[in-house]
């Protein structure tokens, strides 16, 4: 009669811890004819045929775990480890890569693993910080040929390559335009009205402080979940006035009160063409973010329309991030983005950071296919009022 499984286990844990790997790996050989499927113990297996100077068979273990499992975690590491060991680092940092990405978030690691996931992790950030350095190099003759908005593109494409950043799609909340280019931030020179409402920083600047000294409640968080919502990200922000708004226009209509007290200000939007979608847009604000906040990374409602930031407050360590490219505001500088990228924002000085933020559409639409915008919001607002 065969033992059981769990006194194989523990009487060839007995023999390791002894020192004695022949007698401990014939005994995980046998559990493994008695639990075949299990790549627990062939791992075991594989460590024991280390210990015997037996590689080539720990390979062999590994692989025939991964067999059972593809996604196995103590397998993935061994195989990326003998990898490293046989063929240096360079080798392992692709299987490294996958065992992370099997892994779960960093902070739910297994603690018997997190050593191999953090060495892991070195790996494939010295092999992709490596790459990046080697293809700047390489390519450094073509690049010096492009330009500065190429030579970016074709950076990024390095780290990509390099697995140093991810790509950065568009994906609107509410109404994504297919096959637009995915820009992150436009040149403010193709805007007929940027220099205008450039000019005006100062009086708009004056104007916010006036009301914000003098009718601060009105200024309310811009995150407002219903109880019972989930807020992912949000948490940290729903309903606080950490970042806080004070609308002209809100989802297309005005507030009328707040544009009497802003007649700089307002003057100066009516000379842009602000995007009109129905419900949506258009919108202008301050927006006041405070002290030591950061806003999460998020996605807007569509690529319909880009976002204008006219910085009128920005105190030292303030920075913006659109996809994969990062900048501070300048006052006076209008940063006029695709805000359905990935974005996020920080203010980590001592100080209130305050923009003026309103919309425009994106001018990769054409007339007609604003209009399209137009109805096929109108559209999908009117099936929702139906019975």
């Amino acid at each position: 009669m065969n033992p059981p499984l769990n006194s194989l286990v523990q009487a060839a844990n007995a023999a390791a811890s002894q020192g004695r790997w022949p007698e401990a790996l014939a005994l995980l050989q046998q559990a493994h004819r008695a639990a075949p499927r299990d790549p627990g113990i062939l791992m075991r297996v594989a460590h024991a045929l280390r210990e015997t100077g037996d590689g080539d068979g720990e390979g062999r273990a590994i692989e025939a775990a991964l067999a059972i499992d593809p996604y196995f975690l103590p397998a993935l590491l061994a195989k990326a480890a003998i990898a490293e060991r046989n063929a240096g680092w360079r080798a392992s940092a692709p299987l490294y890569r996958n065992a992370i990405a099997a892994a779960p978030p960093e902070p739910q690691w297994p603690p018997g693993l997190q050593g191999a996931l953090a060495h892991g992790k070195g790996v494939v950030a010295r092999y992709a910080e490596a790459m990046e350095a080697f293809l700047e190099d390489r390519l450094a003759m073509p690049a010096s040929r492009l330009k500065p908005e190429e030579a970016a593109r074709w950076h990024e494409a390095g780290a990509l390559v390099a697995g140093r950043a991810k790509p950065y799609p568009s994906v609107a909340n509410r109404l994504q335009v297919p096959r637009l280019a995915a820009l992150t931030f436009f040149d403010r020179a193709r805007f007929p009205w940027a220099r205008a409402i450039e000019a005006a920083t100062p009086a708009i600047t004056e104007e916010f402080r006036a009301v914000h000294a003098r009718d601060n409640a009105e200024f309310r968080p811009y995150v407002q979940y219903a109880p019972g919502t989930p807020v992912n990200q949000w948490e940290a922000l729903n309903h606080s006035r950490r970042w806080s708004s004070y609308f002209l226009w809100q989802n297309g209509a005005p507030m009328a009160e707040h544009q009497r007290d802003c007649p700089a200000t307002t003057a100066a939007l009516a000379e842009v063409e602000m995007a009109e979608i129905a419900g949506l847009c258009p919108n202008a604000m301050f927006s006041a973010l405070a002290p030591h906040t950061h806003i999460p990374p998020h996605h807007g409602e569509t690529n319909a329309r880009l976002v204008v930031h006219l910085p009128l407050i920005v105190p030292p360590n303030c920075l913006y991030r659109v996809g994969a490219d990062t900048t501070p505001w300048t006052v006076g500088e209008l940063l006029i983005f695709d805000d359905s990228i990935e974005h996020e924002a920080r203010n980590d000085s001592d100080e209130l950071r305050v923009v003026l933020i309103f919309d425009v559409w994106n001018p990769l639409l054409s007339p007609d296919e604003r209009e399209m915008v137009r109805a096929i919001s109108a559209a999908t607002r009117d099936f929702h009022l139906q019975e």
